[in-house]
Formats: structure tokens, sequence, C-alpha cells
């Protein structure tokens, strides 16, 4: 959804589903574990740091120097962790800040569900972008782009080879 007048805040939702070859059990594991976690999320670039508190009230934070525009910019990623269903649900906020500007704040849903011997992973995220940084979609583009990316990382973490294409909702 564009917005009405310049600076007002855009809602969306992104919805994808994957089918992964790992039972829901390792696939909670790659978002509970901080060592599994780090392999596939965390913000690039230098002078990363990374704490992972996974639990009601909880949270995580990324954060790294990131150079992908040709100038750095310190990225801060945000969380906090609202509920937790072993190994079926984890319901969390974040905010992504970038040299101390919110771009974005979200709620997400990752449902897991046992599925013919391994997990139906449902991503659902909820955002508002609070700071748009280019022209008309590209900040939704960069956001569903990012997500694509991460789940990609999660299979690989996984050891998963991807057979099938994602599907978006």
């Amino acid at each position: 959804m564009t917005p009405d007048a310049p600076g007002a805040p855009v809602h969306g939702t992104v919805a994808v589903s994957r089918d992964l070859a790992a039972p829901p059990e390792r696939v909670w594991a790659a978002f509970a574990d901080f060592d599994v976690r780090h392999g596939w999320f965390h913000v690039p670039g230098r002078e990363q740091t990374h704490e992972l508190d996974f639990r009601v009230g909880g949270g995580e934070r990324s954060t790294g120097v990131f150079d992908a525009s040709g100038e750095p910019e310190l990225v801060e990623w945000r969380s906090r962790i609202f509920d937790l269903a072993e190994p079926r649900r984890i319901v969390y906020g974040y905010e992504l800040v970038v040299e101390g500007l919110r771009r974005n704040v979200s709620l997400v849903t990752v449902a897991l569900a046992p599925a013919g011997g391994g997990t139906r992973l449902d991503y659902t995220e909820q955002y508002v972008l609070t700071a748009l940084t280019g022209e008309p979609g590209q900040d939704e583009g960069h956001l569903r782009g990012s997500l694509q990316f991460l789940l990609n990382r999660l299979e690989g973490a996984l050891g998963e080879r991807r057979e099938a294409p994602a599907r978006l909702r």
C-alpha cells in the first residue's frame, strides 16, 4: 500500500510458506539456539554484535556497520518475543534502525507444523514502514526480498537443498 501523503507510513503484510525437510524440532532450534541462529541470521558488515534471549519477554539484537550503498551505515535489528509454543509457534515484534532512523516496525508470526516427515513453515509479517528511503514500492520490495534471502539461509543452516520454489501468499 502506498502512502496517501509524503511522509505517511506504509502498512502491509507479507506471508511466505515453505516446506522444509527438517522436523519441527530442528526448525525450532534454528530460531532458538544462538549458534545455529547466528549461522543464518545476523546483520552483515563490520563491527557486528549479536545477542539472543529466546524466551517470552526476551528478544534479539543484531548490529553491524554495512557498506551496501557505498557509505558505511550502522544497522540495528532489535526484537522482543511475545509468544512461544514449542515447537509450533513464535510471535515477535522487531524494529530496523539505520543510522539512528527507524525504518520499519513489524509483528511476525512463525508457525511450524509437521508435514510429510518435515515441516511446513508459515511466516506472516505485518509491517509499517516509518521512513521511506526510495521510490514508491522500493522499501516494500526490499523487505520482501530480504525475507526470501533469510529463508534461503535458514534452509542452508538446516542443511537442505531447495527442491520446490517458495510460495508467496
